[in-house]
This record gives C-alpha cells, sequence and structure tokens, in this order.
C-alpha cells in the first residue's frame, strides 16, 4: 500500500510543505528531525538543547529552566507528584522559624467577596529558597480540618454553607506581583508537568497525568482539552507554548486519513495528536506529530469542535497577547478559512444550525445529541464571531465574510426565538396546535405538547429560563445543557434578557446545576427505561455519573467568563470556592459522580490537565476582571438588523423573523 507522509521543517517560522511517498505506510504523520541542529526563532530557552526534559519558562522577561520529569517517556520515574502539603516549618538559614499573623503586621485573606469574616490563621511560616530575600507565607493546616476536607465536608446547601476554603493557604506574592494560593501554585506545578514538547519545544499538554491507570489516549494532546491551558498560559504571560500549538495544530489540518477507504472534508482539525519516535536507521531517531482525526476514537466520529475551538483561541491569542502578526500570516488565513468554508458548506439542512452525530463534541459518548445540539451552536457562533474579526477582506475572501454575516443574522435569530425556554414559551407550547402547514404555523417544527416533562414544570423559576439542548422536527430535547448556555452568554448568542434569565436560573437551581462541585454538565440524568433506550445502556454514562448528569471542574472558566461578562462575579467567586477546597484534596479529578458532585467519578482520571486548568484560568480571570472582558463579545446590532432573506434571490415576501423581531433586540 502507497501511502503520503507530510513532513515540515521544525520551526516557528511558515514552513513548506511537500508530498513524498513512503512505502509500507498506512498512518499520516508530521515529521522532524530532533537530531538535526536547528535555529528556533524565538525559542523558549537560551540554551538550543531542550530535551524532552527540559522546558523554559517565561516569566517577566526572564528565562527560568524547569526539570519536567514524566513517566510517560521515562520508565524509571514511576512516582507522581502528590498534592501539595504545607511545611510543618520552614528553615531560614539553617534555623527553623515560626511567626504568629499579629507578630507579622499581616491579615488573613478573606475567600470571597461576599466573606465577610477572615480565614482563621494561627501560624504562618516565612522560608527563602537558597538564600534568596523573596519570602513567602504559608499556612499550617490543623488535623481537625485536615480530615474534614478529606471526608468531603459537604453541607445540605453547599453555596451558603462551603463559601469559605477551609485549609486553603493563606496567599504569597508571585514574580508578577499577584497572590498566589498554595493550591494554585500546586496546580502551576501540575500543568508544567504535562507539557508536551516536540522538536524540542512544548507544544501542548497531555489529557491527564495519572500513572496508576491505562493511559488509553489520556497521554495524547487534545484540541479542546488544551484551550483551558492555553488561556492559563496566555494569562501568565508565556505565549510562545500557545502560538506553537495553534501553528503545530495548522500543519496537521487536512490530512486525508480515512474510516474504511472515506476521506474527510478538507479543513477538519484533529481531535488529538500525540508525538512519536520512530527509528529511521540505527543512528537516526525522528519524532513525529500522530494526529487522530476520529479514526481511533470510540464510535469512529470525527470531531466537529476541535476547528470551531482552535478559532476562538487564535482570537484570544491576539486578544490576550496584542500580537496580530499569528492570524495575518498566509498558512494562518488559509487554514482559517477552510474550517469555516468546512463548516458553511450547503447541503440538504435547510436550518443555519450545524447538523452533527452523537458524540462529535465534548460528549463523545452516544448520549441522544446528535441533529443541532446547542454546545456545537454556540461554538459555531463564536467562531464565526471570531473569524468575523480575523478574516482578511480582500477579492477572494469577500464571498466568505458575506456568508458569514449571512450565517450570523440566520443563526442569532434561530436560537433566540426557537431554543429558548422559559415559563412564558413553556405554556405557548403546552397549547400548540400539530399538524400545521403553512408560512403562518405557530408550531413551525411539529412539537407535541406531551413532550414536555413533568420534572421541568415546576423545575424552571419564574425569573429564569435557558436555551434547550436540540432541536429537531418533532422533537425539542429539554435538557439542560451547561457549556451551549454559557457560550451563549459569552458569545452574545442570546439576548441580553435571556443571557441574564440563564444565570438568574443557575443562581436559583445552584444545589441541582453546582451542588459540591461545578458545574453539572447536563440536567436531568437520563435514568432507568430513558438511559437504557437512548445511551444503549452505557455502562460509563449510568445515571448521574460522566456526561449522563456528572459534574465537569473544567466548566468553572467557562462559568467564569459568563458571570463577569454579566455583572455576576459573586456567583463565580462561589464555584471557585467550593472547587478550590475539594480539587486538590481529590487529586484534581477528572468529573465527578452522583446528584450534587459528592464522589470522585467512578471511572474519572486524577490529575485531569483541563480540571486543573480550568480552575487557574478562573482564578486569573477573577483577578483580572478586564482580561476575561476582553474574550467575551457584546450584543452586535449589525448581526441582529441583517436579514438573510432579504439577501436571498428566492424574491420571499414572507419572513419569519418579523414576528420576533421586537423580541431579538431586548
Amino acid at each position: 500500500m502507497i501511502g503520503t507522509n507530510l513532513i515540515s521543517i521544525c520551526s516557528m517560522k511558515p514552513s513548506p510543505r511537500m508530498l513524498i511517498s513512503c512505502k509500507n505506510s498506512s498512518s499520516f504523520l508530521a515529521r522532524c528531525h530532533p537530531t538535526t541542529p536547528r535555529a528556533m526563532s524565538n525559542n523558549l530557552s537560551s540554551t538550543n538543547n531542550i530535551r524532552m526534559l527540559g522546558f523554559a519558562r517565561i516569566m517577566n522577561g526572564n528565562h527560568r529552566a524547569f526539570r519536567l520529569p514524566s513517566s510517560r517517556y521515562f520508565s524509571h520515574l514511576t512516582s507522581r507528584p502528590q498534592t501539595f502539603r504545607s511545611p510543618a516549618a520552614t528553615r531560614i538559614n539553617g534555623d527553623v522559624t515560626t511567626a504568629t499573623v499579629n507578630e507579622l503586621g499581616l491579615k488573613p485573606r478573606k475567600s470571597s467577596a461576599n466573606d465577610k469574616k477572615n480565614l482563621e490563621i494561627e501560624k504562618v511560616y516565612i522560608k527563602t529558597d537558597n538564600g534568596i530575600d523573596e519570602k513567602q507565607l504559608v499556612v499550617e493546616k490543623s488535623a481537625d480540618k485536615e480530615s474534614e476536607l478529606e471526608a468531603g465536608g459537604e453541607e445540605d446547601n453547599p453555596r451558603s454553607e462551603n463559601k469559605v476554603s477551609e485549609g486553603v493557604a493563606a496567599p504569597i506574592i508571585n514574580n508578577n506581583g499577584e497572590e498566589e494560593t498554595d493550591v494554585e501554585r500546586e496546580a502551576w506545578k501540575l500543568l508544567q508537568e504535562a507539557l508536551v514538547t516536540y522538536c524540542d519545544t512544548p507544544v501542548g499538554t497531555v489529557a491527564a497525568n495519572d500513572s496508576s491507570e491505562e493511559s488509553l489516549n489520556y497521554d495524547q494532546v487534545f484540541i479542546r482539552d488544551f484551550i483551558p491551558s492555553a488561556l492559563a498560559f496566555l494569562l501568565k504571560g508565556e505565549n510562545e507554548i500557545v502560538k506553537n500549538f495553534l501553528l503545530h495544530t495548522l500543519q496537521l489540518q487536512s490530512w486525508e486519513k480515512t474510516v474504511d477507504c472515506y476521506s474527510p472534508g478538507q479543513g477538519l482539525m484533529p481531535a488529538s495528536f500525540k508525538v512519536k519516535t520512530m527509528q529511521v536507521d540505527e543512528e537516526k531517531v525522528e519524532e513525529v506529530l500522530d494526529p487522530d482525526f476520529g479514526e481511533s476514537a470510540i464510535g469512529r466520529v470525527a470531531p466537529v469542535d476541535s476547528g470551531l475551538w482552535w478559532i476562538i483561541l487564535l482570537r484570544a491569542y491576539g486578544k490576550l497577547t496584542g500580537d496580530y502578526s499569528l492570524q495575518e500570516r498566509v498558512d494562518v488565513q488559509t487554514g482559517l478559512e477552510m474550517i469555516l468554508n468546512l463548516c458553511l458548506t450547503d447541503g440538504f439542512d435547510m436550518f443555519p444550525s450545524l447538523l452533527v452525530t452523537d458524540g462529535s463534541c465534548m460528549i463523545d459518548r452516544r448520549m441522544g445529541i446528535h441533529g443541532h445540539p446547542l454546545e456545537i451552536q454556540a461554538l459555531f457562533y463564536s467562531a464565526l464571531r471570531s473569524a468575523r474579526e480575523m478574516v482578511k477582506v480582500d477579492d477572494g475572501s469577500k464571498n466568505l465574510v458575506r456568508e458569514i454575516n449571512n450565517r450570523l443574522s440566520a443563526l442569532s435569530f434561530h436560537i433566540r426565538e426557537y431554543y429558548w425556554l422559559d415559563m412564558k414559551k413553556m405554556n405557548e407550547i403546552y397549547r400548540y396546535k400539530t399538524e400545521e402547514y403553512s408560512l403562518d404555523a405557530t408550531n413551525k417544527f411539529n412539537i407535541y405538547p406531551e413532550q414536555i416533562p413533568l420534572w421541568l414544570m415546576d423545575w424552571v423559576p419564574q425569573e429564569g429560563g435557558y436555551l434547550i439542548g436540540n432541536l429537531q422536527p418533532a422533537h425539542m430535547d429539554f435538557r439542560f445543557f451547561m457549556l451551549g448556555n454559557l457560550w451563549s452568554i459569552v458569545s452574545s448568542l442570546g439576548t441580553p434578557k435571556q443571557n441574564k434569565s440563564i444565570l438568574n436560573l443557575i443562581e436559583a437551581k445552584w444545589d441541582d446545576l453546582v451542588g459540591h462541585m461545578p458545574l453539572k454538565i447536563c440536567y436531568p440524568a437520563l435514568e432507568s427505561e430513558e438511559w437504557r433506550i437512548i445511551t444503549g445502556s452505557d455502562p460509563k454514562n449510568t445515571p448521574w455519573s460522566y456526561h449522563n448528569g456528572g459534574s465537569w471542574p473544567t466548566l468553572l472558566w467557562q462559568f467564569t467568563l459568563a458571570c463577569i461578562k454579566m455583572g455576576r462575579t459573586e456567583l463565580a467567586e462561589d464555584a471557585v470556592a467550593l472547587a478550590e477546597k475539594r480539587l486538590p484534596v481529590d487529586s484534581w479529578p477528572e468529573y465527578y459522580d452522583t446528584r450534587t458532585g459528592k464522589f470522585i467519578g467512578k471511572q474519572a482520571r486524577l490529575y485531569q490537565t483541563w480540571t486543573l486548568a480550568g480552575f487557574l484560568a478562573s482564578k486569573m480571570f477573577l483577578k483580572n476582571p478586564e482580561t476575561a472582558a476582553m474574550l467575551c463579545w457584546e450584543e452586535d446590532l449589525e448581526i441582529l438588523e441583517t436579514c438573510a432573506c432579504a439577501l436571498s434571490k428566492s424574491g420571499r415576501a414572507k419572513c419569519s423573523r418579523d414576528a420576533a423581531k421586537s423580541q431579538i433586540l431586548v
């Protein structure tokens, strides 16, 4: 069998692409030769030979070398990093020194803006590293509080009782002049250890670093998983890591890997990639990037959301660094347009929303979300708004820009009008007439009122509402999906009134959607016969576990963005306080189980990278809300006032938008 391999020079500059023949090769790998010296432009280190264990970190313009042990690459390194514990005492110039808060003239740190009580700090210790004058403060945890944390320490009302993060260390001042707790420092340490290098430069982070479990695909770099890590690095000033990731994943785009000899559309971004080493001959070893486009995933589903996340991250890179030269590069513009062309391709579907199959996004197993799930629509809208800012307008791209504007207009109307659910809309659906055959039909999708579940009628608060999970002919998925609703707020896919109502609902249903660990990926869980039919009796998606009603701490950073945008910072602070109390004690698990998120997920990986990165990003957003504002979108009246019907050639006189225009502009 004759295959093709893409060889790319490992450099931060644009690489020329060439196709060559490779005998007996069924895989497509991006290659580089680490044994060959290279002049790396904008290298992260002052030395040119950083191997797998080495990586340079930029802090305030100074280079600091870090060693990165990884049992994944070296079998003799088998120990796991444990939860960071404060030392019992600290030595200064050889002597053990202790001091009380009063002796130091320091004030204990407050846990949140809403909590008037200070943390009880009995002792703090001053320590220095090898004689350096930088002082750090660490809180000593009492034995009873330690056992309380390990036992869970939950109360019936998580929000009101657990606002104060007992056992969280007092802050110290880091090199950027910002306060940092022990928990944050532990998270940063673990995030550094999760880094993956390719051609001597970091290009991403592994999904999880749990040596107690079989790696499966958790040792790969997932595009969606890396987003919170990328934001944490950008907020920390470590920009080159994100730049490397964006460029190297771009090189993997449009590879013709197949499932049973059928090629995906040009422009598809991989779900993940892995760095492998190949022995070329006796003296030569090559590092290769091996992408996964879904051909090895459970269900063999291509990732629809990877390209959308890539576009969103590209915009975030420019916003947070002020460096817009990356998005202006010819290869980046080409890759951006290829993703957009793939998503905007005309087909049989008549909806402006994207039609996808189950398993094509964060919920990557059978969960009954095939069709037009809200998560994909919200990410699609965000990606289109991002692209609208970044695409260079010229003769070659003007048609694409016009198509972006048209789709934004149609999609915003479609989601706001047909996906929105509050008490008023529920009562309309309850009184729907069916089998209507005209353009003036109220029940346009032939929804049967009997589809409204009994739990919903008493669940939606009077002042709250949300965007439903899915809409198809004769089918509405009334489940609440957290990610889609949060991104609808962040991107202004919902109206200002709708966005406010979504947060009102989360606050009113805090025990259901946040509980003891934020945040519920969807609510409610599929149970009994419904679980058996819709999931196929999935043993991992059992009720209130994993994607079927599990709690995912990685959603914390997106919740924080939404709260900051809507001026509800106190909600994010409460959720972060809950996470900060439990995550380090539980070893940063992937997800939590049960209705209120009391237990670590039965198959959850520990030291999950996007869990700790999401926590770090949330903390940094709360410290600097202006950075969060840079990543959000405000209402765009130009999008709302543009009607795709007026631009079409059909000459249609009637437009369903007119009937709902007053609601759109609310």
